[in-house]
């Protein structure tokens, strides 16, 4: 019965994608796709009716649910049951005949579980721009690939299937991702830290209060805008440049100009951490531009920008405390993105709480061991959680004092422990994989726990029955 519902899901989408002819911006990547998705959306959305997939629609089942309609909130809530399923299928073949409204553009996530998994979402819904992100050292759901290599090429399939007039959008920073530009016919725009990338990120850093509480980060962007070649199709509704401009943050700077338009932007992002929002506003910013947006309306989108729940959130914690809630999912290269983070941030104590970093396969060791060694550098106190996580813990030990290294089993174990140990001005990271509930920790040590629902991950019917 599931696969004739997926193949039925599957042909109504390809129906709706041929009516419609909506403009695709795919994101894959092992890190940072939430945030890059929900930036890029925050850009299109200023000028052009968009639709962006809710949660981590990203498979066989969630692609085609977000082109045939905004179906993520109720999916979440119900679980996928078969009435909901055939009540998609009732409205979206009806939606052939009397959608009125359809969006010119769909921003959504292409994941990989598995071997086949993007080939086969480039083949049924073929994108217009490709984003890829980080791919790492050691990805996670590696343990379903022979190694990160297969993983890196089982990635690739999204940009083999560009034709000629279409976009890769490429992290320059990522090896594995860079190397893509050679198995793409399609137009190739750069993205990242790196002196070569064409969209390039500098003078990163960190908002910090008054009284060193964490706000934000600020950087900026740089970018040619003359070098922006634009097929006429990507061209119908590029905006107008503004007159003037400002030089304040948020803003393009109206003294650096190529032709008549900035050439650069600062951007600040309240709320969130780490130099993956840097990663994904440039590639926000690459995206905006080839439809043809200017600097200055980029830069307004983002700066309205907040960041999704559990990806390097900042929370207010208890007992004055404020935590780094990267709750949502975990890998070798995210965990050491939240490490560098925290240790990057003043604080008077600062607790490092973990969990295993799930589906690494033969990497799973080493991984934990590496995470491990660098949190027990500079971390006061280092909670894990897992059974793989002890992992960590015991290499932390050579590193800090093994008393200030604790272990439990889950994160209900955890929770009360890290409640009794905040003091006053503590800075807290909590991270872990999606399926050890991390979040639960969180919500034990915020200040606001009436909030959950609108704070942290996982807060529908059916992930809290669980």
């Amino acid at each position: 019965m599931k696969s004739i519902l997926q193949k039925i899901l599957t042909l109504l989408a390809k129906k709706y994608l041929a009516k419609y002819k909506p403009k695709i911006v795919a994101v894959t990547g092992n890190t940072g796709k939430t945030s890059t998705k929900e930036m890029i959306a925050a850009v299109l959305r200023s000028e052009f009716k968009i639709r962006m997939s809710g949660g981590n629609l990203n498979n066989e089942w969630g692609v085609p649910l977000a082109i045939l309609g905004d179906y993520a909130e109720e999916y979440y809530e119900k679980g996928g049951t078969l009435s909901f399923w055939l009540k998609v299928i009732g409205k979206s073949w009806a939606g052939l005949f009397f959608e009125k409204s359809y969006p010119e553009i769909l921003v959504l996530e292409y994941g990989a579980d598995r071997p086949g998994d993007i080939a086969k979402l480039a083949k049924n819904f073929k994108p217009d721009v490709a984003v890829v992100m980080a791919i790492g050292e050691i990805p996670v759901h590696v343990e379903y690939f022979s190694g990160p290599e297969e993983l890196a090429e089982e990635k690739s399939k999204l940009v083999q299937v560009l034709e000629p007039a279409d976009f890769a959008v490429l992290n320059y920073d990522d090896f594995a991702v860079l190397e893509m530009k050679s198995k793409t016919k399609a137009q190739i725009k750069t993205f990242g830290f790196g002196e070569g990338a064409e969209v390039q990120v500098s003078d990163f850093d960190f908002k910090v209060g008054s009284a060193g509480e964490p706000q934000g980060v600020v950087f900026k962007i740089y970018t040619d805008q003359s070098a922006i070649h634009l097929p006429e199709n990507f061209r119908a509704r590029a905006t107008t440049e503004r007159e003037g401009g400002s030089s304040e943050p948020g803003r393009a700077n109206p003294g650096s100009r190529v032709g008549d338009m900035a050439d650069w932007l600062e951007i600040k992002i309240n709320g969130s951490l780490g130099k993956s929002q840097a990663w994904a506003a440039s590639a926000a910013t690459a995206v905006g531009l080839i439809f043809g947006l200017n600097l200055d309306k980029i830069s307004d989108a983002l700066a309205l920008y907040h960041g999704p729940a559990g990806r390097l959130r900042i929370l207010k914690g208890i007992k004055n405390s404020w935590l780094v809630d990267d709750t949502y999912n975990a890998s070798p290269a995210s965990m050491h993105l939240a490490l560098e983070t925290l240790k990057s941030l003043p604080a008077q104590r600062k607790i490092v709480v973990l969990g295993d970093m799930l589906e690494l396969g033969k990497y799973s060791i080493q991984a934990h061991r590496d995470v491990g060694n660098f949190a027990g550098t500079f971390a006061d106190l280092l909670i894990t959680v897992g059974a793989r996580a002890k992992f960590m813990a015991d290499a932390a030990g050579n590193q800090m004092p093994k008393e200030n290294i604790l272990s439990f089993d889950t994160s209900a174990e955890a929770s009360g422990v890290v409640k009794e140990l905040i003091k006053d001005g503590d800075l807290i990271l909590v991270k872990g994989s999606q399926g050890m509930r991390m979040e639960k920790i969180v919500e034990e040590i915020m200040a606001e726990p009436e909030k959950k629902r609108e704070l942290l991950v996982r807060q529908s019917k059916r992930w809290l029955e669980k």
